[in-house]
């Protein structure tokens, strides 16, 4: 994070290690002109991000519109910090929301078990193939859970059980724990296998041949 001020206001006995640096206001004062030409440009269709960001990987560190916009993240960031150090609330919202990503990636690598989850294919077409089959399955089950989740609090609702708003925020369609992933192996001890003898039973000539 980084200070408003070099002047110091007030001391912080936990907060002052996080700061590393100062905000250079008079950076980012020269150059905002600039900064909102970019902005207006990208708003305008006339520069996509893309190519912004292209552009800016290619420039040296010592651009000064890089410094300005680099300074501007930094301050960004900064301003994201505090608010999630100062609001419990925010800090809910962000734990939670990062939860549901986090299932979802073992969501996604559940899924994923064949060849331990590792995409073996060099080329670039086919990593991009393996991602949308991977997300076009995924989607499948996420579909059918999220079908199965709402005929059961449907069904509960039915045989007259309360339902709670604040339970069903809890519900996830990422529930693997009723799916059979590798299908289903019937053994059957009732039929009794044909014989083999004959099948395996080849004449000599044919092996010599």
């Amino acid at each position: 994070m980084l200070k408003v001020s070099s002047r110091v206001w007030a001391v912080y006995e936990y907060l002052d290690p996080l700061f590393k640096d100062v905000v250079d206001w008079k950076l980012l004062q020269t150059h905002w002109q600039d900064l909102m030409r970019v902005v207006l440009s990208i708003k305008a269709g006339k520069l996509m991000p893309s190519t912004l960001l292209r552009k800016l990987n290619s420039y040296s560190a010592k651009n000064r519109l890089y410094q300005a916009l680099q300074e501007l993240g930094r301050v960004g960031r900064t301003l994201f910090l505090l608010k999630y150090i100062s609001e419990p609330a925010s800090r809910q919202q962000i734990t939670a929301c990062t939860n549901i990503v986090e299932d979802f990636h073992r969501f996604l690598d559940w899924l994923f078990f064949g060849k331990e989850g590792v995409i073996t294919e060099n080329d670039p077409e086919d990593q991009e193939k393996w991602l949308k089959y991977l997300d076009l399955v995924a989607s499948a089950v996420i579909f059918q859970n999220a079908v199965d989740i709402s005929l059961a609090v449907q069904a509960l609702s039915a045989q007259g059980y309360p339902i709670d708003r604040e339970a069903l925020s809890t519900l996830s369609p990422y529930i693997t724990r009723h799916l059979k992933r590798y299908g289903e192996y019937v053994v059957d001890l009732e039929t009794v296998p044909q014989p083999f003898e004959g099948a395996i039973s080849l004449p000599f000539g044919i092996i010599g041949s």
